[in-house]
């Protein structure tokens, strides 16, 4: 998984912008190269951008199975640093996605928007009916811990609490919230409560590793809500002083 992420945004900073053809990134074609450039033996040293950030997310599915996958971010601290004065919001500085190479598809102008880290993901079947909702907070770091979420919940068979609450890995590089500049060589942060061969597995494989302390908000505040059959199961994060899972 810490390699298929690193793979993932490898040239994030070309490719992201508001018109990105989301099936051609993810043609079949495209990603055999992708898995052809995976070691699982051997880490690939690649650099990427990494950003901190002020994001919320929140997640609902009612009895009709409508659900709803939602992040609010200010993007950096207090945003822009400007409120609406009727209600006192703070404005957002999610400008800091674009750039301003010429000719970029992501360059600054007028009535466009911003690349930006935001990831609520909403999983259906084959058959399009709604199975789960999902998403976190946590900049640049949201596709990977909801890659992890998803890998536990789809593939491990694993219950929605079960997948929050497990240790995560996030890639670790600069610590920059700036646009899409150089980085520090990616590296890879575990959890403080993972197991320790996660830590002596990844540093054989040639990962830079660093372990964090336990359930830090460094690593999401992941919120998931499952539809199976007529039940619904949800859990909040327990990395996140404010979260709450609710059913009425």
């Amino acid at each position: 998984l810490v390699e298929s992420a690193k793979q993932a945004g490898l040239d994030r900073p070309d490719v992201l912008h508001e018109h990105a053809d989301g099936a051609a990134l993810i043609a079949a074609g495209r990603l055999r190269t992708r898995v052809d450039a995976i070691d699982r033996h051997h880490a690939h040293e690649v650099r990427l951008p990494t950003r901190d950030g002020d994001t919320i997310y929140l997640c609902a599915v009612d009895g009709d199975r409508l659900g709803v996958s939602l992040i609010q971010s200010n993007a950096m601290g207090f945003g822009a640093h400007l409120a609406e004065p009727r209600t006192g919001i703070m404005l957002h500085n999610r400008g800091i996605g674009f750039t301003l190479e010429a000719g970029h598809p992501a360059e600054y102008g007028p009535r466009r928007r911003p690349p930006h880290t935001l990831s609520p993901a909403l999983v259906t079947g084959d058959d399009g009916a709604l199975e789960a909702v999902v998403g976190t907070m946590g900049g640049d770091s949201q596709p990977q811990i909801v890659l992890q979420l998803l890998a536990r919940l789809l593939s491990a068979g694993q219950q929605p609490h079960q997948a929050i609450a497990a240790p995560r890995w996030v890639l670790a590089g600069g610590e920059s919230f700036r646009l899409w500049e150089e980085a520090d060589p990616v590296g890879v942060r575990v959890e403080g409560h993972a197991p320790d061969a996660w830590v002596s597995g990844l540093a054989a494989l040639g990962h830079q590793v660093d372990r964090a302390g336990a359930f830090e908000a460094t690593f999401g505040h992941a919120h998931l809500i499952a539809v199976r059959n007529e039940v619904l199961a949800g859990a909040a994060d327990p990395r996140s002083p404010v979260g709450a899972a609710a059913g009425c």
